[in-house]
């Protein structure tokens, strides 16, 4: 047949065919393309880790699921899977965070945090009597919000940014732990806790530098 067709004929028969391969030919592409990128960004979310951390007023614990099952981390002494809820300014502004804080409390008390979680999310009102059993010093902001003293800084923290430091060694631990960093965690709180409470833990959490996916209560984790 192809005897009887003009030139003009066949060049027009050859450029649709070229369109129609082409066309087909890049929506391949496309697609191969599209389905990479989805796989790529699974891959990302399976690799991300999400660690539980229990906030507790004498230690704290992180954990993470491996294998499908919930795993305890050893913290980066090696020594406990708990750290003492612990924060210390030295003479010399070290931070120290966890069982070294603690072990030199005794040398240091006025600089040495600890209990802190009893003062998140509340005012100063609240905790008058119970502050002046605590060898360091607790304030109060035009705000009435609690403030803790640091001689050694010549600084005053919020009950926020004291559990933000166990909250980031907790989460160093973790990343050091697992090999992989770790930035999205879910804290547990006690059934008690009111909103400003646990909207206080979440702050901590944000001071930190973590997302805190979600706060949960303390007999629900368990």
């Amino acid at each position: 047949i192809i005897f009887f067709l003009s030139i003009k004929d066949i060049l027009t028969i050859l450029l649709k065919f070229l369109i129609i391969y082409g066309f087909l030919t890049l929506s391949n592409f496309v697609w191969i393309k599209y389905n990479s990128l989805k796989i790529d960004k699974l891959k990302n979310i399976e690799m991300t880790k999400v660690v539980g951390i229990d906030l507790g007023t004498t230690n704290s614990v992180v954990a993470a699921i491996e294998g499908g099952q919930p795993s305890v981390i050893i913290n980066a002494e090696g020594l406990r899977r708990t750290t003492p809820s612990i924060v210390a300014y030295t003479k010399k502004e070290e931070l120290l965070v966890g069982q070294i804080a603690k072990r030199q409390a005794v040398i240091n008390p006025e600089n040495t945090f600890f209990s802190v979680k009893r003062f998140i999310g509340s005012k100063e009102a609240e905790i008058a009597e119970e502050s002046k059993q605590l060898p360091y010093k607790v304030t109060k902001d035009q705000n009435e919000n609690i403030k803790i003293k640091c001689p050694a800084l010549n600084k005053d923290f919020s009950p926020e940014e004291i559990s933000a430091q166990v909250l980031r060694k907790l989460i160093n631990d973790a990343t050091n732990y697992l090999g992989q960093e770790v930035t999205q965690a879910v804290i547990t709180v006690p059934a008690y806790f009111n909103d400003s409470q646990r909207q206080a833990t979440m702050d901590a959490g944000k001071i930190a530098g973590i997302e805190v996916l979600r706060i949960i209560n303390e007999p629900t984790a368990a």
